[in-house]
């Protein structure tokens, strides 16, 4: 079972006074992948209201938009409603999403089933730990990596082993530019001095990227295109809680023929 840590803070300002409950919205986004498509199958979204261990307090959002999602369609900056509930003030522990059996790996025009046995039967597990204060909105992103989250096997068939982050608007900032020429169609990684990496292809169409969900600090930004460019580093990009750093155009230099 997969085990991500998350932390999940205010993002909106109190309501009304004698508004005893909190309202909780859940939003699926994702970094790209090198597949034509990566399609979840949502099926639940549970939260745990009591402590860590106790599997007592685990109950179900009533307002789950259950479906097939592909996850390619929610990348740069895109993503997507899972659910939304008001809720009561009070802690909550613990995230779940369950997965249904249609999860599938598209490769070369063919479908192929992704085996995922602990996501269809408990379900994939967030260590949340927030208190959700009476009158106060709060927004939780769960941010699938595709490509780092597809297993292939020896034997032809793929399995979903997600590697998974959850972020929050108010505790996060964001890192964005267009790369020129588009064809370069460069992958963009910010890498802070911990050696932290978060990751985006440019889009085809425009060049443009987005790297959501950037811890506050200073990062080196590489630009890594396909055969006939050359690389390049931006060092010391300062990121801030809540705001987003515009890098502007990033021009990239063909290489010289030899």
């Amino acid at each position: 079972m997969a085990t991500i840590t998350g932390l999940l803070v205010l993002v909106a300002g109190c309501s009304k006074s004698e508004d005893k409950s909190a309202k909780l919205s859940i939003r699926l986004t994702d970094a790209p992948a090198d597949y034509e498509e990566v399609l979840i199958d949502v099926q639940d979204v549970r939260i745990n209201v009591a402590s860590v261990d106790d599997e007592s307090g685990w109950q179900s959002l009533s307002d789950v938009n259950e479906g097939v999602y592909n996850l390619l369609d929610f990348t740069n900056g895109a993503d997507t409603l899972l659910a939304e509930q008001v809720l009561p003030g009070g802690t909550i522990s613990q995230m779940r999403l369950v997965l249904g059996t249609n999860n599938e790996v598209k490769i070369g025009d063919r479908y192929y089933p992704l085996q995922t046995p602990s996501a269809q039967q408990s379900g994939l597990k967030f260590n949340i730990q927030a208190t959700l204060v009476e009158g106060v909105t709060y927004k939780l992103w769960i941010d699938f990596d595709a490509g780092r989250s597809i297993v292939a096997k020896g034997n032809g068939t793929y399995s979903l082993k997600p590697v998974i982050r959850t972020f929050t608007e108010a505790t996060s900032g964001a890192i964005k530019g267009v790369i020129s020429p588009v064809e370069a169609k460069a992958y963009v990684m910010a890498i802070s001095t911990a050696n932290d990496t978060i990751g985006t292809y440019t889009d085809e169409t425009t060049g443009a990227f987005l790297l959501r969900g950037v811890e506050e600090g200073s990062y080196r930004v590489e630009f890594d295109p396909i055969d006939g460019f050359v690389d390049k580093e931006l060092e010391n990009v300062q990121v801030e809680l809540g705001s987003t750093t515009d890098l502007g155009q990033i021009e990239l230099e063909a290489e010289q023929a030899e």
